[in-house]
């Protein structure tokens, strides 16, 4: 087991792709396991589709029926992809999933290295976009894997844990 976050690829049924990425996001979230699956991808790239003489850009699934999962593979993280619904099973000889290479993964476009930013715990901060645009909390959580923040708002006079994507924040 290692003790290092690598990405899998997942077989999902034919057309699943994007449920499969929802369900596994969603048991995260109610596991509490964010610390162990970083991320769940479905690779998609813009294609020019032309109908009726008018041109349309489309989003095209790269790898039908797969999806990239960034986790650390224990029997805990296994257990739960492996086991949410329209998995098929882990791509690798066996019941073995085999990490891809950096290569590999730098060759489908996903970016490694960690986002910079200038934004740290207990900071305040401005949401500049979104839901809660304008409002003003503090930084209680960071997820770079993620790109995204966790923020106690003020909402209804109630101290509010909300997580932002980091690109709807703003130091103050």
């Amino acid at each position: 087991m290692s003790d290092e976050a690598k990405w899998f690829v997942v077989h999902t049924y034919s057309g699943y792709e994007n449920k499969v990425k929802a369900n596994i996001e969603k048991i995260i979230e109610n596991r509490g396991m964010q610390d162990q699956i970083h991320e769940v991808v479905v690779p998609v790239q813009d294609v020019v589709e032309i109908k009726n003489g008018k041109r349309k850009v489309v989003q095209r699934k790269v790898f039908p029926g797969y999806v990239l999962v960034n986790m650390l593979m224990n029997d805990d993280t296994w257990y739960v992809v492996r086991n949410t619904r329209g998995v098929t099973s882990f791509v690798g000889p066996g019941s073995k999933p085999v990490p891809l290479s950096e290569q590999e993964i730098r060759s489908m476009g996903i970016e490694i290295a960690e986002p910079v930013m200038d934004i740290g715990v207990g900071d305040a901060i401005r949401v500049v976009s979104g839901p809660f645009e304008n409002a003003v909390g503090m930084v209680k959580e960071i997820h770079g894997h993620k790109r995204t923040l966790v923020v106690k708002l003020s909402i209804f006079g109630r101290e509010t844990p909300v997580e932002l994507d980091f690109h709807q924040a703003q130091k103050v």
